[in-house]
């Protein structure tokens, strides 16, 4: 006989308790008290890790971090340097004869001293050919929980350590890029939007001229797009507590424009909205002003996203190693494909009819990248992957480890995780993969700049 205890729990439910735990009916008004709750506690995580004056500080850097990671030059060399020049960042000790600690911005000051002074071929200031815009990397999926946001946001820092500019910028409504950057965003006024709406009203200006020429009556511009005629890049980007880190952010208002745009499209025929963000961020200089510029975009294929690829030079695709990921990141794939090619079709039949130049998306580079890898689980999985996808997928495989976990948990990123937190060697082995991450975008990234190079000499 089967004993009362050994069975399964949904086995023995009574209705009357289950009436007694289930509450009262929920109507739209509990939507706005639960989100008031996860306002009020997110805002308590958040200020966790803030300083009293409410605005998130870095974190500074050691002598022995800095010329393990960030100057290429021995501890020795190093501590001659600052006694032999004491114009230079000296850092300061926490106790009497100490370690040494710099913030980021002494830390960009030295590494300018060792490159202007330095051994030339030591590379301390990273690759970056003069008169070359910057580079935009899109990372993307429509899968969530893939690593989407957490690899955007240590790509950024890795390059941010590496000397780079970088600028941030969060397609996505649900702003967790933002909430990663300490970003605050009041309206969709101070997100990606009206830089998008100013695409649409400088091309409905222009087209109403042209309706005016033919003796046409012109589309009015509504208040919206009116007040976005007004707003640049500028304005909506903010800076984060990482000195060479720039953000536009995001809030839930930004999935507006997933409504808004396909309106301005009809309006507009001829309006590329797929242009958007790429030629505003041309035309307000911001290619020139940063060296890098990510995207996180939304883990959906709307019209943000699309803009967010179509502006990309490079194009990262995280993924977990398993069947579903994989199946689902081959039906990305394919449904890009038909996006882009439906829309380079589109355009190209009246292109042709016309004799103007054809539309033709393309990118320095596209990878897929393993994330959340586990070795001793995945290896005979991400091998099979390997072998079907070639070099589409990045043989480096991002791992998983404690470092990474406690880092999510309080909503910062490994490199701003103090080392004395755990210890060297923990430390150490915990940046591994994203340090390898960032290694394999790298590569990524001066290969494309090489090439735009030699390009143009030729």
């Amino acid at each position: 006989m089967v004993s009362e205890t050994s069975l399964p729990p949904y086995l023995r439910l009574d209705p009357d308790m289950a009436l007694a735990g289930l509450g009262a009916p929920a109507s739209t008004d509990d939507f706005a008290r639960i989100a008031a709750a996860c306002t009020q506690g997110r805002d308590d995580l958040a200020n966790r890790g803030l300083e009293d004056g409410a605005a998130r500080k870095l974190r500074l850097f050691s002598t022995w971090e800095i010329t393990r990671y960030l100057i290429p030059v021995a501890q020795g060399h190093f501590r001659r340097v600052l006694k032999q020049n004491p114009d230079l960042p000296q850092g300061r000790s926490e106790t009497e004869g100490g370690a040494k600690w710099f913030t980021l911005d002494e830390v960009s000051t030295l590494r300018a001293h060792f490159a202007a002074e330095g051994s030339k071929a030591k590379g301390y200031l990273p690759y970056r050919p003069e008169g070359q815009p910057a580079k935009i990397a899109a990372v993307a999926n429509f899968k969530g929980g893939v690593g989407k946001t957490s690899t955007a946001a240590h790509l950024a820092m890795s390059a941010a350590l590496d000397g780079y500019r970088v600028l941030m910028i969060d397609l996505d409504s649900q702003g967790s890029m933002t909430s990663v950057f300490g970003g605050r965003v009041e309206d969709e006024w101070r997100t990606v939007f009206p830089l998008l709406a100013r695409h649409y009203a400088n091309y409905l200006r222009a087209e109403n001229q042209r309706r005016l020429d033919r003796g046409d009556a012109p589309v009015p511009l509504d208040d919206t797009l009116n007040e976005a005629l007004g707003i640049v890049s500028a304005d909506v980007i903010q800076k984060t507590h990482w000195p060479n880190i720039d953000l536009i952010g995001a809030q839930l208002n930004l999935y507006w424009a997933e409504f808004q745009m396909p309106v301005w499209r009809m309006q507009g025929r001829g309006w590329k909205l797929w242009d958007a963000l790429t030629d505003i961020l041309g035309a307000d200089g911001v290619l020139d002003r940063y060296d890098v510029v990510f995207i996180d975009t939304p883990p959906a294929l709307g019209y943000l996203t699309i803009n967010g690829l179509a502006a990309a030079d490079i194009l990262l695709v995280p993924l977990g190693a398993s069947f579903l990921e994989f199946d689902s990141t081959g039906r990305f794939f394919d449904m890009l494909h038909t996006t882009f090619r439906s829309i380079e079709d589109g355009e190209n039949l009246a292109a042709r009819a016309l004799g103007r130049d054809e539309t033709h998306f393309q990118w320095d580079a596209v990878r897929a990248v393993v994330t959340r890898y586990d070795g001793a689980q995945q290896a005979e999985l991400a091998a099979l992957m390997q072998a079907y996808l070639g070099q589409t997928l990045s043989p480096h495989r991002q791992g998983m480890t404690a470092l990474i976990g406690q880092a999510g948990e309080q909503v910062r990123g490994i490199y701003e995780a103090d080392y004395r937190d755990f210890n060297r060697e923990t430390y150490a082995r915990g940046r591994e993969t994203f340090d390898a991450t960032y290694a394999a975008f790298k590569q990524l990234l001066i290969g494309a700049w090489r090439r735009d190079v030699l390009a143009e000499a030729e």
